[in-house]
C-alpha cells in the first residue's frame, strides 16, 4: 500500500509513521533538495514538486493521498499541481483527504458546531479554506475521486505544546471570559485519518478533534502544574497587545463536535482531552 503526502510537515509526518508501521511505502513533495535527508531520515520517499514524471510515477500506484498545504490567494496550491499528474497517470487513489480548519465556522460564542454548520469564516484565511473545502469536492464529483474533507481545530503534540512555551518562557494565559476552542493531539488525528483511509466515504466531511473544548488559559495552567513550576499570571483580553493574528484567533469561540466521525469512521481520540495528551506528552519526553 501507498500514501503520497502533499506537504510533508507535522501532520504528515505523524500520519506516515503510523501507516510505515503498518507496512505502507510512503512519498512525499519536496520544493528544495536540500530538504531530501529529512525525508529520507524518516523513510519516506522525496519527489520534487517540479518533476512532472516523478510525480505521475508515484501517484499511479498510491492508495492514498493527503494533502495538508494551506490555500493560499489562488487557492489549493495542490490543485494545480496534482490533477494533471493524476491524469497522466490515470490513477485513481480509494482515498484522497484534505485538511481544513474549523475556523470555516467563524464565532460561535461558545456554542457547538456540527458539519452541517452554516460556514461563517471570520478571516481571509478561513475564507480560503472553505474556498478549497468547494474546490476538491467538486473535482471528487467531477473525477469520481474519493474527495473526504477534515476540519482541524488547534493541533499540539510532542514538540508543539504548552510545555515547549513554558520551558522557552513565551507562555500566557490570556483570559477571554467565555472564550473556549477545541485541539487535537496529532497522534489521534493521524489515528482519525488512518481510520478514514480504511472506511473511505466519497464527499465526507468530519470535524476531527477532541471531546473537550477549554480555554487556553486552563490548559496552560495545567501544562504548568504537571511539570510543577508557577503558571504565568492571567492577562485581561484587552490588556494583552496581541497581534492582528492572535485578535482573530481570540475573537472565535466555539465548540467543535466530533460524533459524525465516530460514528461513520469508528474512530475514538485515545486523548479524549488535553489532560490526557499533555500528561503522554511529557512521560513521552521522559518528564
Amino acid at each position: 500500500m501507498r500514501l503520497f503526502i502533499f506537504g510533508y510537515g507535522y501532520v504528515g509526518r505523524a500520519l506516515a509513521r503510523r501507516l510505515k508501521g503498518q507496512g505502507w511505502d510512503v512519498a512525499a513533495t519536496l520544493r528544495d533538495p536540500a530538504g531530501a535527508p529529512r525525508l529520507e531520515a524518516d523513510g519516506v520517499r522525496a519527489v520534487m514538486l517540479d518533476d512532472a514524471d516523478a510525480l505521475a510515477q508515484a501517484l499511479a500506484g498510491a492508495q492514498a493521498l493527503l494533502i495538508t498545504a494551506p490555500p493560499g490567494p489562488q487557492g489549493c496550491p495542490a490543485l494545480a499541481v496534482l490533477i494533471p499528474a493524476l491524469a497522466r497517470a490515470q490513477a485513481f487513489p480509494d482515498w484522497i483527504g484534505y485538511l481544513s480548519t474549523t475556523g470555516v465556522y467563524g464565532d460561535r460564542r461558545g456554542g457547538w458546531v456540527f458539519e452541517g454548520s452554516r460556514l461563517a469564516a471570520q478571516s481571509v484565511e478561513g475564507g480560503r479554506r472553505v474556498g478549497a473545502e468547494r474546490d476538491w469536492l467538486e473535482v471528487g464529483r467531477g473525477m469520481g475521486l474519493t474527495v473526504t474533507v477534515f476540519r482541524l481545530p488547534g493541533i499540539y503534540g510532542p514538540g508543539r505544546s504548552a510545555f515547549d512555551r513554558l520551558r522557552a518562557g513565551e507562555a500566557r494565559r490570556i483570559v477571554a471570559p467565555g472564550q473556549v476552542f477545541s485541539r487535537i493531539h496529532v497522534d489521534d488525528l493521524a489515528s482519525g485519518l488512518a481510520a478514514s483511509i480504511a472506511r473511505p466515504r466519497a464527499g465526507g466531511v468530519y470535524n476531527l478533534c477532541d471531546d473537550e473544548p477549554a480555554a487556553n488559559s486552563e490548559v496552560v495552567a495545567y501544562a504548568a502544574k504537571l511539570l510543577g513550576v508557577a503558571p504565568p499570571p492571567e492577562i485581561p483580553l484587552n490588556e494583552a497587545g496581541l497581534s492582528p493574528q492572535a485578535q482573530r484567533f481570540y475573537a472565535e469561540s466555539k465548540r467543535v463536535a466530533n460524533a459524525l466521525i465516530k460514528a461513520e469512521v469508528g474512530w475514538r481520540p485515545v486523548y479524549p482531552s488535553y489532560r490526557e495528551g499533555l500528561a503522554a506528552i511529557l512521560k513521552e519526553e521522559g518528564g
